[in-house]
């Protein structure tokens, strides 16, 4: 399979699940400083122009949460994803948090022309997301993680999608040492071979 990421991007906990997984897969780096996400022959691949993408037998997958999920039925011996209805819920429930709240108030840093016209609009936009990353790491820190990661002791595809967009806090001025549970978390993760093996490939 081929995998569609930019370094840095949410798309990188997907290639962080592929290596949980044992997942053979072939990197293709989309270059957003040269636009490439906006060009005629990414738009055949993905016509949102964002990432992840996923080329698989039976076309081309889009979106974080659809991948992780796909790799989860993929590998089902990896066990990324619980059995326990309960369980797989509260995963769920904190990898919907970082797609629809967490991820959005980081995007609002240099993607606000998604959500305003005006340019005078940005830096408005720009000046609240320590406030809101903030508020986000704070309900991680007491809601998201139930150990030293989401589900406990068990590493699951939460925990991937956590990882890549807790390596924006510092960027995005939160002060990450007010928060010894993520730390902790960040910590724990790094020493997995899927997290090391995303650094040695350039992707973070």
């Amino acid at each position: 399979m081929q995998f569609y990421y930019a370094p840095n991007t949410i798309s990188v906990a997907v290639a962080i699940a592929l290596e949980e997984a044992g997942i053979e897969y072939e990197t293709v780096k989309i270059d957003f400083a040269a636009k490439e996400q906006t060009g005629a022959a990414y738009a055949q691949i993905n016509p949102k122009g964002r990432v992840p993408a996923l080329a698989v037998e039976g076309g081309i997958l889009t979106e974080t949460g659809a991948l992780l999920e796909f790799i989860a039925d993929k590998a089902p011996d990896a066990g990324l994803r619980p059995k326990d209805p309960v369980r797989l819920a509260r995963m769920r429930e904190v990898m919907f948090y970082l797609a629809s709240t967490m991820h959005v108030n980081h995007a609002h840093k240099l993607r606000g022309s998604r959500w305003a016209g005006k340019t005078s609009s940005y830096k408005d936009m720009q000046a609240k997301v320590p406030q809101t990353m903030t508020a986000s790491c704070e309900y991680i820190s007491q809601s998201g993680l139930r150990g030293p990661f989401v589900l406990g002791e068990e590493v699951s595809l939460a925990d991937c999608y956590l990882y890549v967009v807790c390596t924006w806090l510092d960027g995005d001025g939160v002060k990450v040492e007010n928060f010894p549970k993520i730390q902790n978390f960040m910590t724990a993760m790094e020493q997995r071979g899927s997290v090391r093996a995303a650094y040695a490939k350039g992707m973070l």
